[in-house]
Formats: structure tokens, sequence, C-alpha cells
């Protein structure tokens, strides 16, 4: 595919989608609409007996969701995986990790989105303050064992597709 023309159709601190006018390999145009979003981190905290997570209202779905710390540092692109991985963790559990280990970088969604993320264990816990931010106000956290956790993916308690890749890749890594 050739890009002919980009159109920037909507912009927030979050997201910028685009739309661009192609030609195929086969010389037919087509358009291709596309969201551009910084990369984001998933931090697996484990205690050596249980995990962390987090538990929040996802607006999207109208539901609550079981998720793994993640999240962008939006307007820091110089941040690297692991610092992004390092500022979640503390924002969204309070925690400090001793050890980050990466499992795995991935895309979330390739058909509409370039946006990649990084998936870490973190080890060695640290308990500190929680530095929630204003979208995070409803958050809440609860300790799983790695089992609890790998029954709920498999029920379709965890529905968020990151959090279920980042322990697929931690319990075979």
């Amino acid at each position: 595919m050739r890009l002919t023309s980009r159109r920037e159709v909507y912009r927030n601190k979050w997201l910028t989608l685009f739309e661009d006018q192609i030609e195929r390999s086969n010389g037919s145009a087509g358009i291709y609409a596309w969201i551009d979003k910084p990369p984001f981190a998933v931090v697996i905290p484990f205690d050596g007996t249980h995990v962390t997570m987090i538990r929040q209202y996802r607006y999207p779905n109208q539901r609550w969701s079981w998720e793994f710390p993640s999240g962008a540092v939006e307007g820091r692109p110089e941040l690297s995986a692991v610092e992004i991985a390092r500022q979640e963790l503390r924002e969204e559990t309070g925690l400090l990790a001793g050890r980050l280990t990466a499992l795995g970088k991935l895309a979330i969604a390739p058909g509409f989105s370039n946006q990649e993320y990084t998936v870490f264990l973190a080890e060695d816990l640290e308990q500190t303050d929680l530095e929630l931010e204003e979208e995070e106000a409803d958050l809440t956290q609860g300790k799983f064992t790695p089992a609890q956790v790998r029954e709920m993916c498999v029920s379709g308690e965890i529905t968020d597709s990151p959090t279920v890749t980042a322990m697929f890749l931690w319990q075979n890594a």
C-alpha cells in the first residue's frame, strides 16, 4: 500500500484519529482510518504467592473489569517501556518493583491502531502510596493466586485482552 494523503479527523490528549487515502498494490484507491496512540505497559505484580490486580469501570463496555495494572504516559514519548511500567505500577497500586522482567512486546489492535505494549513481571515489591489519576478514581485492588487469575481468564470473568495475553506470556515463559 502507498499513502497518497492523510487527514487528521480528531485529536485529544489520549489519541489521534487519521483517515488515509491509499493506493493498494493492485492500483485501486481506498481509505484507511486508524488510531495513533502512545505505547503502554502491562505489569504483573507478583509477590511470590499472589498477583495484585486492579478493578475499574470501563465505560465503552459498560462494566467493571479486573486487569493487571497498565497504562501509557501521554505527552512523554521519551520514556522507555520500563519507565512507563514503573510509573503505572506506582500510580495504580502504590507498589515499587525491585525487579522488572520484560515478557514480550505486542500490538494491541494492528488492524486499526499503531499502539504497542510491553508486558512486565514485577517482583521484589514494596508498598507505597497510590497516585491515582482523576480518571482512575473508582479503581480498587485485589490479590489473587496465579491459578485464580488463570481460571478468571478461562471462565470469561477477565475479558481485558492485554491481561489475558500477559497471563499467557508469564505462564509460558
